[in-house]
């Protein structure tokens, strides 16, 4: 009989190991009950290493050809990219890939700097270098568009992964609505933002249920940024019960052969 003991009280210890209560966890976003009202301050994007440009020029000139040398890929960081971030497939736009120097290589110009320059300042940049100190167009207009914009989603959601965004802003909320939302065993409260300003990774935590979101500064996501989504502590019991599960599964086992074992050597 004592070798029937041993694993029985071995599976009441598991049992009652596997038998807690689990917390609630806040399951909406926003709960605050108060009335939101909040300035956004949407943060200038600046161009980083290893984005892909898309610049435009245009002028007023009544030659129809006037900008054409201006719109031609050109240069040896010049690439070609085609798709979208929903996987339908777009016409093959060239783009301008910023290399590790964070200069492009622009047609006519050569190497210009861009790293560190929002979409404005190399608009005006090369409006200056079409105007000054020769006027090459007439009132030229550039159009420069982020083609390589994403952030990731990682973690507790239904979708995780690369997200590329065209239009080159996406606030966390949003992100997380391409990613196919927070599943009730993921945890809105803990959210983590990485993002890497200069070299240096940073980390903030926002509370998807607090309107306190809208003021951090991490709402606005910036491009290369990963969103974060740890699972409740229901779905860690979860898991470890299952384990529980297993591990008893195989002492329940053990007990039957020892129990046929001591039956038969009697």
């Amino acid at each position: 009989m004592r070798l029937f003991r041993i694993p029985v009280l071995i599976l009441l210890v598991v049992y009652l190991a596997s038998c807690s209560t689990s917390k609630k966890i806040p399951i909406n976003y926003i709960q605050d009950s108060a009335a939101i009202s909040v300035n956004v301050v949407v943060p200038e994007i600046k161009i980083q290493k290893n984005d892909l440009l898309s610049i435009q020029v245009y002028s007023s000139s009544l030659d129809p050809n006037a900008d054409a040398p201006y719109n031609l890929p050109g240069g040896t960081n010049s690439i070609t990219t085609s798709g979208s971030a929903s996987g339908t497939a777009n016409p093959s736009t060239a783009g301008y890939l910023v290399d590790e120097n964070g200069t492009i290589e622009f047609p006519r110009f050569g190497t210009i700097h861009v790293e560190g320059l929002t979409k404005a300042q190399l608009s005006d940049t090369i409006k200056k270098l079409l105007t000054e100190p020769v006027r090459l167009l007439e009132k030229p207009s550039v159009v420069i568009r982020f083609l390589n914009f994403k952030v990731t989603v990682l973690g507790e959601v239904n979708k995780p992964g690369p997200i590329t965004i065209p239009t080159g802003h996406i606030t966390v909320l949003e992100a997380l609505g391409l990613a196919g939302d927070i599943p009730l065993t993921g945890n809105k409260t803990t959210v983590r933002v990485l993002r890497e300003i200069d070299g240096k990774r940073q980390v903030a935590l926002l509370d998807l249920t607090s309107k306190e979101i809208f003021s951090s500064p991490y709402y606005n996501l910036l491009q290369n940024d990963v969103v974060m989504v740890e699972a409740t502590k229901s779905k860690v019991r979860q898991s470890d019960q299952a384990t529980l599960q297993r591990i008893t599964t195989v002492l329940g086992i053990v007990t039957s052969l020892t129990l046929i074992y001591s039956i038969i050597k009697r």
